[in-house]
């Protein structure tokens, strides 16, 4: 990829918040440096939204409102897919803006532009489906009707990791389900997210339906909005300690929401299950968009009487991937997110190795410029190694073991996270029961990635709380409204 080629694209992406419609200048008089985790340079400088920019954004929202509730569902699920076709016109300039901002390469970047365009048609498609229901009640004395309606103007704050995904995984049902919104997308990343909103914008959607804010000062922005009587929903995906901060603030004006929070993914192998399949699973499940997914494999916990093999396999594929920018031939690993990142990696491989663990292969930092982190296996992990409590978030693969299946159940279930879990096993009975033991919200049996546009996506316990995807997604921004009419043939 040319350097010409990344310029022309950054300037088509705008710099300034989408609000009422409009692009806007900020009124804090700051911006945003937004870097590529490659290099450590400033590829973009963008608005840095105030508190009075987010009262503009959900003031515009707010008036939206009833006119897009009541626009025909097929309007709404039209436009949707006028945005999906976009998307495929510009499949190549998404990927290469999400390798610039993210850091991942540009193979998987390809594989979100697919996959976070079908929240686009999966939704568009979902927005005549809102149904209801009508019948006598149980006396005959009269008629029940059960409607769904929008639930009102939404706050929608999404990570930097995957900046198309999570953004139309929200943005989508909100739209489809006759909502406005207000979207946050995270200082990191925000590039993708305010291009998505110039592609919404062509494909037909009316003004102040959809507002995008980018600020450095998320807290001060966020609390008055989150505050406002007006705003009726709040979706978060990112971290469980701020998302337990944010339902604080939402408690205080009885807020639906939904999130998307930390995870501890477990991976079980048992003594039975195909190695190559494992190893193969494994590999995505850990280093998919550089090991920083929410969904990537935490813990490897292995039987013990294959776990020597395990290891030798997946680090002979370890050992094997290439380093570097993500728009370069062949890279498999690109940059962590920044240098906070490395040094959690480099934080918590130290522990597990003082702690009696041992490096496979990587485990160290990538001198030069950039963000960079060898992947990384390490095994013989001790039990109370902070990398088994801790969401790593980058390419570092840990082993440890288990001797029977109610060890290896209980190693999985000893954490306050439960979003997903993966097992490979050949038993079939096992897997049944495994479908019902694991504490997780999602399973991936026999299989190393399982995210779907088409499938309910959320976690258990810390983990979070609401679906987003398949028909349970719309349903977080719809309101149930039951109506009783008098028998009319009494």
């Amino acid at each position: 990829m040319t350097a010409s080629a990344e310029s022309d694209l950054l300037a088509k992406v705008p710099h300034q918040l989408f609000i009422g419609g409009d692009w806007v200048d900020s009124t804090s008089g700051r911006a945003i440096g937004v870097q590529d985790p490659a290099t450590g340079l400033v590829i973009k400088t963008i608005a840095d939204a105030s508190v009075a920019d987010g009262a503009r954004a959900l003031d515009a929202a707010v008036a939206a409102q009833d006119g897009w509730a009541s626009t025909p569902a097929r309007v709404r699920g039209e436009i949707l897919r006028g945005a999906f076709d976009l998307l495929q016109e510009r499949k190549e300039e998404f990927a290469l803006l999400m390798t610039l901002e993210m850091g991942k390469p540009l193979a998987e970047a390809r594989g979100e532009v697919v996959y976070g365009g079908e929240f686009l048609r999966w939704f568009s498609e979902e927005a005549v489906r809102i149904g209801g229901h009508y019948g006598a009640n149980p006396e005959g004395t009269g008629r029940m009707i059960v409607t769904n309606l929008p639930v009102g103007p939404s706050f929608l704050i999404t990570p930097w990791n995957f900046p198309l995904a999570m953004a139309t995984r929200k943005i989508a049902p909100a739209i489809a389900a006759g909502c406005t919104a207000v979207v946050k997308p995270a200082e990191l990343t925000p590039l993708t997210t305010l291009y998505l909103g110039k592609l919404l914008e062509e494909s037909g959607l009316p003004k102040g339906v959809l507002n995008i804010i980018t600020t450095s000062t998320s807290n001060d922005v966020s609390a008055p909005i989150i505050a406002d009587p007006r705003l009726r929903k709040l979706s978060f995906t990112g971290s469980t300690p701020v998302g337990v901060r944010l339902l604080k603030q939402a408690a205080d004006g009885v807020l639906r929401t939904s999130m998307e929070l930390g995870g501890n993914a477990p991976f079980l192998v048992f003594e039975d299950a195909d190695l190559e399949k494992a190893v193969e699973g494994a590999m995505q499940a850990k280093f998919r968009n550089i090991g920083q997914a929410c969904t990537a494999a935490n813990r490897f916990i292995v039987h013990e009487s294959v776990a020597d093999e395990f290891a030798r396999l997946v680090t002979a594929k370890v050992s094997t991937m290439t380093i570097g920018r993500g728009t370069e031939d062949g890279v498999t690993i690109g940059p962590l997110i920044n240098a906070a990142a490395v040094q959690k990696a480099v934080d918590l491989v130290g522990d597990a190795v003082a702690k009696g663990a041992t490096v496979l292969t990587g485990g160290s930092v990538v001198e030069g410029d950039g963000t960079f982190y060898e992947p990384t296996v390490i095994s013989g992990v001790a039990a109370d190694s902070d990398i088994l409590r801790e969401e790593i978030f980058g390419p570092v693969l840990s082993i440890t073991t288990f001797t029977d299946e109610a060890d290896a159940v209980a190693k999985a279930n000893d954490t306050e996270y439960g979003l997903v879990g993966y097992a490979y096993t050949k038993d079939l009975a096992r897997a049944q029961r495994l479908i019902e033991s694991l504490q997780t919200g999602m399973m991936g049996l026999n299989v190393g990635v399982l995210s779907n546009a088409a499938a309910p996506f959320g976690g258990v316990k810390q983990s979070g709380m609401g679906r987003e995807g398949g028909t349970d997604g719309i349903r977080e921004y719809l309101e149930t409204k039951y109506i009783l009419t008098p028998n009319p043939f009494a």
